[in-house]
């Protein structure tokens, strides 16, 4: 017997405007958790990624910047641009204040690097979180 997609299912309306909780929460994050009136998931995830991006910085990790050449390099370095881009504020606020590490040999630079990536990307997993909760597809 085939399942039938359920037509009765109704529309609700987000909880909070999507462009506002999608904002707050890739400038600032938990913030859009913490417009969903989620404290401790936002408090959470401000910490995790806060705390990620500090480390990567006194590891002295560099930024992506995007850069050309053939394939993988592009996708490389772009994606790390996005990843970085993705940390919100706390990526403008070190490029605003001057930070600025070039790319140097050596396993504590690479790991301060990756960890400034994996905390844009953490952000974005609690972007789409945040989109989530205030869509109700998850409380």
């Amino acid at each position: 017997m085939p399942i039938k997609p359920n037509a009765t299912r109704e529309q609700v309306a987000p909880l909070r405007p999507l462009p506002a909780v999608i904002g707050l929460a890739w400038l600032i994050p938990g913030a859009g958790h913490l417009l969903l009136h989620k404290r401790g998931r936002a408090a959470i995830l401000f910490v995790c990624v806060f705390v990620m991006f500090v480390l990567g910085l006194m590891m002295r990790g560099a930024f992506f910047s995007p850069k050309t050449g053939d394939l993988l390099t592009t996708i490389i370095y772009w994606g790390g641009f996005v990843g970085d881009l993705a940390a919100g504020l706390l990526y403008l606020l070190a490029n605003w204040l001057g930070y600025s590490q070039p790319d140097v040999p050596g396993h504590v630079h690479d790991y301060g690097t990756k960890f400034l990536v994996a905390a844009g990307l953490l952000n974005i997993l609690a972007m789409v979180d945040a989109f989530e909760i205030a869509t109700r597809k998850k409380d």
